[in-house]
């Protein structure tokens, strides 16, 4: 199968740094005016300019570890050949149907010339209209697919197993059940079934390769009981002081930050666990910003942390009657055990012994997401 020529847009690079080493056994090319760009881009301080930092460091890199030059090529350990294209002066393309003020024309320019070439030649793009432009151009165009998850092939944490009903009787019996050849993962929870129509659910102890009942909470958490299994095996994970990483991912309106703030009032102020409950959120607008809000950092953060709010009156008014919530709600806020924090300014902070709330964190980056977990613990 003859090799490919991949015409590689800015948006992919900026979208997965190392996507040049993903076009296995084929021809990357880089076009000058991309190179431009991310130059330009590389002095902002956002995921942005550490994406094409990370881009200009690989590319600068690969002179040293790889025969060839930019020129003809340079083959990378994957097979593919990396060059940088600077342009076609030297032969232009007729009645060319797109003005070239526009880098992104430049790049579909570039693309055409290849393949009057004789190049097989494939224009990578995460932009919707440059692709359809280069498709009506007569170009292959493709979106760049290799970081895109499918939700149903996401880690649900929680499967259905097919089980005898002697099993599930002995789990009942024993209060575990041994597994032999586990397909499960570590804390992965499941329901076995029997034909009989029993069942259980269990959570996957991976020291002792036995599955385990759930936590029993007969009073609720807060005045909070669970509605569906999902919840039951979510209220499970955060009661567990051995597990320090709970990911909740669910639709709106599924009681993720309920659950969360709830087991977190239990830790803190029940068994003291933890000294403080640290609840934070991206700061990302819903619609048009209203811009700048006045007073102080904590009169700043209130409106923005209204949600957590709402969720504390909720359970304040589970656990102490309707009426009773505002002196409740003054009562936690003055204990110093309740702490609002913009993920902004948690760079550089140590929290040992908090228990911690990222809310809406499908907002945030990879990075902002380790610098978040590098924090916690001791």
């Amino acid at each position: 199968m003859s090799r490919k020529t991949f015409v590689l847009d800015t948006n992919v690079l900026l979208h997965d740094p190392s996507s040049i080493k993903k076009f296995r056994d084929n021809d990357v090319i880089i076009p000058l005016v991309v190179l431009e760009e991310l130059d330009a881009l590389k002095k902002r301080s956002d995921e942005l300019g550490k994406n094409a930092r990370q881009v200009v460091r690989y590319i600068d890199s690969l002179k040293s570890k790889n025969k060839g030059d930019f020129n003809k090529g340079i083959i990378i350990d994957e097979g593919s050949k990396i060059k940088i294209y600077l342009g076609t002066k030297s032969k232009q393309i007729k009645n060319f149907p797109l003005p070239l003020d526009r880098n992104s024309n430049k790049i579909l320019y570039i693309s055409s010339f290849l393949k009057m070439e004789g190049q097989r030649v494939v224009f990578v793009s995460k932009d919707f209209v440059s692709r359809v432009k280069a498709e009506a151009m007569g170009l292959e165009a493709q979106d760049y697919e290799n970081l895109k998850v499918s939700y149903k092939k996401i880690y649900k944490g929680l499967k259905v197993v097919e089980s005898s009903k002697n099993e599930i009787d002995l789990f009942y019996k024993d209060g575990s059940l041994a597994v032999e050849n586990s397909t499960f993962l570590p804390n992965e929870y499941c329901i076995l079934k029997s034909l009989e129509k029993s069942s259980a659910i269990c959570k996957y102890n991976a020291h002792s390769n036995r599955l385990e009942p759930l936590i029993e909470y007969k009073k609720g958490i807060w005045g909070i009981y669970p509605l569906n299994v999902e919840q039951r095996c979510s209220l499970d994970l955060l009661l567990r002081d051995e597990i320090k990483l709970v990911t909740l991912v669910g639709p709106a309106g599924t009681g993720k930050t309920l659950l969360a703030l709830a087991c977190g009032m239990k830790k803190v102020f029940d068994e003291a666990v933890y000294a403080k409950i640290l609840v934070s959120r991206p700061i990302i607008p819903l619609g048009k910003d209203i811009g700048y809000l006045p007073g102080t950092k904590e009169e700043k953060l209130f409106h923005w942390m209204q949600p957590i709010y709402d969720n504390l009156e909720v359970l304040l008014g589970y656990t102490n009657g309707q009426g009773n919530e505002k002196s409740a709600f003054d009562w936690i806020m003055e204990s110093n055990k309740l702490e609002m924090e913009a993920v902004t300014y948690i760079r550089g902070r140590t929290l040992p012994k908090v228990y911690m709330i990222i809310d809406e964190a499908q907002n945030l980056t990879p990075h902002e997401v380790k610098t978040i977990i590098s924090r916690a613990g001791k």
